[in-house]
């Protein structure tokens, strides 16, 4: 797992941590059932305080993106098939609203970006 931290962003940084791990299991990077680094170990990897990385699991924890096991560590957690795909769908809208808003600023007329998006897409 790679998670990046930005010092000169105004997102904190357990948010950035949090962001990125739910990322990775939207995508599959990391699968269902699939051991999480150790608070410690990603705190000292990331340099940053445990405080900070337990924080974001216990985020993590609460929104049900991963489970923690006393003793043996944390785990991504089983993910509802339709819950997975309606969180996939929210990131496409996200993303195609970007694409959308850009296009507009340039007086892209929506035939060219239907254009666009049927060359990308195929």
């Amino acid at each position: 797992m790679n998670i990046v931290i930005s010092n000169s962003s105004d997102e904190p940084i357990y948010e950035q941590i949090k962001r990125q791990i739910k990322n990775s299991i939207l995508s599959g990077e990391l699968k269902e059932g699939e051991l999480m680094p150790s608070i410690r170990n990603l705190a000292k990897e990331l340099m940053i305080s445990v405080i900070t990385t337990k924080r974001a699991y216990e985020d993590l924890e609460k929104e049900g993106y991963i489970v923690t096991r006393p003793g043996k560590g944390s785990y991504v957690a089983a993910q509802n098939k339709e819950f997975m795909r309606e969180m996939r769908l929210k990131i496409v809208e996200e993303k195609l609203s970007e694409a959308v808003e850009a296009g507009k600023a340039i007086d892209l007329k929506l035939e060219e970006m239907e254009e666009m998006l049927r060359l990308l897409y195929e």
